[in-house]
This record gives C-alpha cells, structure tokens and sequence, in this order.
C-alpha cells in the first residue's frame, strides 16, 4: 500500500491570518486536530496542530489577568504558532516509510506533495487503518502464530499447506525473534482450522497460538 492509498485528498486548509480560536473550531467541527496552512495563490506555508492551539500562551500572559489573556488569545492568528518546519512526502511512497519518519521525526502527520502542490495529508490514524486492514483485523476468520527457523522458503511452505486446505488468506505478518528464529502470523477466512493445525505441526512446524 502506498501513501495515495491511506491519504486524505484535498484536505481543509486555512489561511495564515485565521484566527487561532476559528482554527480550533473548525479542527472540532470536522474531527480532525491537523490543518495546512497555504496562502491565498494556495501555497504551502506550514501546519497548525490542535496541541499547538490548545498549548499556546502569549508570552506576558503570567502577569495578565484571564480577561486580558483571552483577550490576547482572540487576536492571535495561526501564523504566530504555526509549524513552519513542514515534513512532505511523495503519494507514491510506500506506507511503512510513511510510518517511520512519523517515528523518527515525533509527528503525527504527514503533508502529501504532488508537483509543488498539496494533493492530501496522511495522520498516525491512516497508517494504523491500514495497518489493521493489511492484517485483516476486522474480518472473521482464525488467527494462527507459527514460530519456525528463520529459512527460506519457510512463509511458502505454510502457504502451501493452506493452499492444500482450500482456505484463503486474509493477511500476513512475521515478527523476527532472533537471528535465527521467526513467528509468522497468518489470518485465515476459516472458523474451523483444527484440521489445517494438525497438519501444519505434521509438517513439523511449532503452531503457538490458535485464535
């Protein structure tokens, strides 16, 4: 799966002279706690962050009373705290290195960059969707945890063993345990998977889990 699959197209901006209150609302009135920022020719400027609305204070705010800080606030546009440090990506590029600059980088958003122009945006929450519907999560079925050595052809031998039992895949993952040992998970569009089982421990597999 690739960005462009996960992404939010065209997405709600605002502009840079909203104000800071205008921005949360309509963070709240669309549930979303992102919003681009591109001037009036729709050029990218940066983001702003409903943590970054929520945590904002002006500086002499210690010594004002709360009438005056809200009254500061009021005036505060988005262009006073937003992120101008923009982080953009390729729709094209594949969603775990989506995921691992949101690791690397602490965000919890991605802008999505087409030809100079902002085509979508990707959040911590469409990579987890579609982490879910590559796993099959929401889908019935039987969950089946396979540790074996770490060999090739170990995934296409199980494979085949499912293929025998005519029941169809719904996902795959595999967790490396050590250098020399993996789990596989596989996901199955079964209810009924005892008979599979036996015959993959026949095969001289280790089942760990049935679910």
């Amino acid at each position: 799966m690739f960005v462009r699959n996960c992404m939010t197209p065209n997405p709600i901006t605002i502009k840079p002279d909203t104000p800071i209150f205008e921005a949360l609302n309509i963070m709240k009135k669309n549930n979303i706690r992102q919003l681009p920022v591109v001037d009036k020719a729709g050029k990218l400027l940066g983001i702003v962050t409903e943590r970054e609305i929520l945590t904002v204070s002006p500086s002499p705010a210690s010594t004002l009373s709360i009438y005056e800080m809200n009254y500061l606030l009021s005036k505060m546009q988005v262009k006073d705290i937003m992120n101008r440090q923009l982080v953009t990506v390729s729709p094209e590029l594949n969603i775990e290195d989506a995921a691992l600059i949101m690791r690397d980088k602490k965000i919890g958003s991605l802008l999505v960059i087409q030809e100079d122009a902002l085509v979508g945006i990707i959040t911590q929450t469409d990579i987890f969707d579609a982490m879910l519907k590559a796993f099959g999560i929401r889908k019935a079925g039987t969950r089946i945890v396979i540790e074996t050595e770490d060999r090739v052809g170990a995934l296409a031998e199980l494979l085949q063993i499912v293929k025998e039992h005519r029941i169809n895949v719904i996902g795959v993952a595999s967790l490396e345990k050590s250098d020399r040992i993996v789990q596989i998970m596989l996901r199955l569009s079964t209810a009924d998977a005892s008979e599979l089982v036996n015959d993959i421990k026949q095969k001289g597999f280790q089942v760990i889990a049935v679910s």
